[in-house]
């Protein structure tokens, strides 16, 4: 059946304007990290999109290498565009990212000119569009100079390829230097991607007032802790969870000390009404220095979960002192190294 978006699709969702830019993106967008690869229905991915844009998630987001396959999750989200949303595309945000490994040889990761540029173009084709929205440098790269990636970023835009430049899991001080790279060559820094999360909070000692001094924004991605902050690992493992599959989630996360916390947390969160995830969510919202934040969701019914996190983004002081004696470093950061290189 031909696709009609709802006609009341902006009605609940609330957008925040990113950083000192033009544009506001939705409070919550859907990131295709995972369940948008060729091992996952495609009928399912469909669903999942029409359901999103339907409740106002404007913002969807992938990489170059989002699968798997590498490349697949570009390539489906471009079918279904194709299918469903190419009437909406100017009322649509997308981004894509390039900096992890992607094909082989020297040139097939990283922060070269070469790479990324190429990558850019890879991507729009695998997408069948003329541009993204944003095109994002995805790790911080030790050896090649910032103001060569910083300059691949601007010629992106410059190109029309891309219509902003982001950054992702730069540490503070990188972000500062590339910001003023940016500025300099007339491409103002628009927005950074970390990891944050109840159980991540290294964006608090320094990053989040780094942005906002320079004008981006922040989007954050992995706010469930790879899925640490549900019910599902309440009491153990569960057979065909990442954790069990070893898939981006180590067993040895699941400490005893994190499980307390966890389970606290679980217990705060019920206390408000609210599932443990969507807690979580909504206690990175309720920062308005975080744009949006970015989730995934393997069905209608949880995308449908953690948007219904935003009902409620309002903390007393009481809650959030509780959860601060829970929400502490758990290991989680699985970036740290390109964060802080």
């Amino acid at each position: 059946m031909t696709y009609v978006a709802a006609p009341n699709r902006y009605e609940s969702m609330t957008y925040r304007r990113v950083g000192q830019s033009g544009i506001k993106l939705p409070v919550v967008s859907l990131g295709l990290w995972h369940n948008f690869g060729d091992e996952h229905s495609r009928n399912t991915q469909r669903a999942i999109l029409r359901r999103a844009f339907d409740l106002g998630v404007c913002h969807f987001d992938l990489a170059n290498n989002y699968g798997p396959p590498y490349g697949s999750a570009e390539a489906n989200f471009g079918a279904i565009l194709r299918q469903d949303f190419l009437p909406y595309r100017d009322e649509l945000f997308l981004s894509t990212k390039a900096g992890y490994d992607m094909w082989p040889g020297p040139y097939g990761e990283f922060g070269s000119r070469k790479y990324l540029l190429a990558s850019l173009d890879q991507s729009l084709k695998r997408m069948g569009v003329d541009y993204v929205d944003v095109f994002y440098s995805h790790r911080p790269d030790p050896q090649t100079p910032l103001e060569e990636t910083m300059g691949a970023l601007d010629t992106a835009v410059r190109s029309g390829k891309a219509l902003y430049a982001g950054i992702s899991s730069y540490s503070a001080e990188r972000t500062a230097e590339a910001a003023r790279i940016l500025t300099e060559l007339g491409t103002p820094l628009f927005i950074h991607q970390p990891s944050y999360s109840m159980l991540n909070r290294w964006v608090e000692g320094g990053l989040l007032d780094t942005l906002q001094r320079v004008g981006a924004g922040c989007i954050a991605f992995s706010p469930l802790a790879q899925g640490m902050l549900t019910d599902k690992y309440l009491d153990g493992i569960p057979a065909g969870s990442r954790m069990a599959e070893n898939s981006s989630l180590s067993r040895d996360l699941l400490t005893d000390q994190n499980l307390t916390h966890i389970r606290a947390l679980n217990e705060i969160a019920a206390g408000r009404g609210q599932s443990l995830a969507q807690m979580a969510l909504a206690w990175l919202a309720h920062d308005q220095r975080v744009t949006s934040v970015l989730v995934g969701a393997s069905s209608v019914k949880q995308l449908e979960q953690n948007i219904a996190a935003m009902d409620n983004l309002e903390f007393s002081a009481q809650e959030l002192a509780e959860i601060d004696k829970h929400a502490v470093e758990g290991g989680i950061d699985l970036w740290r190294a390109q964060t802080l290189s």
